[in-house]
């Protein structure tokens, strides 16, 4: 059963097919540009980073944001671990301790995180 619009309902989505219909604002990506002074860019200009250098250098790429948010994410990437060990059947206790300078222990009693060094890759899986 269709529910019909009332008077404002109406006129609500005539003004909405209305706008959708009206050709779109340049965004960003269609804005002309003036180059750089520098026109030259090639291969000696890109940094490549290894091993855990791009999460130190860059964190905000790797967990969202810097800020208390993407902090606390980082705590639930934790927790979710053991979550997951807790569902597979490989843990049955998970203790979250908040810890003084603001740092935080958790531990559960799963598999724990390999370390082994890994067969293809020949470092620390």
């Amino acid at each position: 059963m269709k529910k019909k619009l009332g008077k404002k309902g109406a006129k609500g989505a005539k003004k909405l097919q209305k706008k959708s219909l009206q050709k779109p604002k340049k965004n960003v990506s269609q804005r002309k540009t003036k180059p750089s002074q520098k026109s030259d860019y090639t291969e000696k200009d890109i940094t490549v980073l290894e091993g855990l250098e791009p999460v130190r250098k860059r964190p905000a790429m790797y967990i969202g944001n810097t800020s208390p948010q993407g902090l606390h994410h980082l705590i639930w990437e934790v927790v979710d671990n053991s979550i997951d060990e807790a569902m597979a059947g490989y843990c049955n206790n998970i203790g979250v301790e908040l810890l003084k300078g603001n740092k935080i222990k958790v531990v559960d009693n799963g598999r724990g995180i390999p370390v082994g060094i890994h067969r293809q890759t020949k470092v620390s899986a």
